[in-house]
């Protein structure tokens, strides 16, 4: 009795990897962006003790060091769900010149996605907590780099598995 397997590509994941990075990645600016204005409204209030402006300091002055670093850590955590589902995929290695046709596809659509993010951070108003958000910046820039890098490694994957289950 044969095996029944998920036929679902590896494409649709690198896909939503690319996705969620951007926009949690247009999220965390904004949210950053929010956090600053806050803290300003914050120090001038005289009305505040100290206390209360210390605690939302060092808040904000977490806010890029963290969110950042915690970005870092969840692209490598979607990177290794898709390499798990990828191992659940068998693909005949026929259709793997349609997987790369299908993944320069992808790798432009995530460079319309990184455009995207680099247009936002340019925005007078996201610019400077754009800066302090260096992985972010580097991680999104470096997109499509990632996704073809990525989408190659998972198109080995699954040729590997391919032979395994013959």
């Amino acid at each position: 009795m044969a095996r029944k397997l998920n036929k679902k590509g590896s494409l649709d994941d690198l896909v939503y990897v690319g996705t969620t990075l951007l926009a949690i990645a247009i999220l965390v600016l904004i949210m950053g962006k929010w956090t600053m204005d806050f803290n300003t409204n914050i120090q001038t209030n005289d009305d505040i003790p100290v206390a209360g402006k210390t605690a939302v300091q060092q808040i904000d002055n977490l806010y890029g060091g963290v969110i950042d670093n915690s970005f870092l850590f969840l692209t490598i955590g979607l990177c290794i769900v898709a390499l798990v589902f990828a191992m659940l995929v068998v693909i005949h290695p026929v259709f793997f010149v349609f997987y790369f046709i299908m993944l320069g596809i992808v790798v432009y659509v995530s460079g319309v996605m990184s455009n995207i993010y680099q247009m936002a951070a340019e925005e007078a108003a996201l610019a400077d907590m754009a800066a302090k958000l260096l992985w972010i910046g580097h991680i999104m820039e470096y997109l499509p780099f990632i996704v073809g890098v990525f989408g190659f490694v998972l198109a080995v994957i699954m040729y590997k598995t391919w032979r395994n289950y013959q």
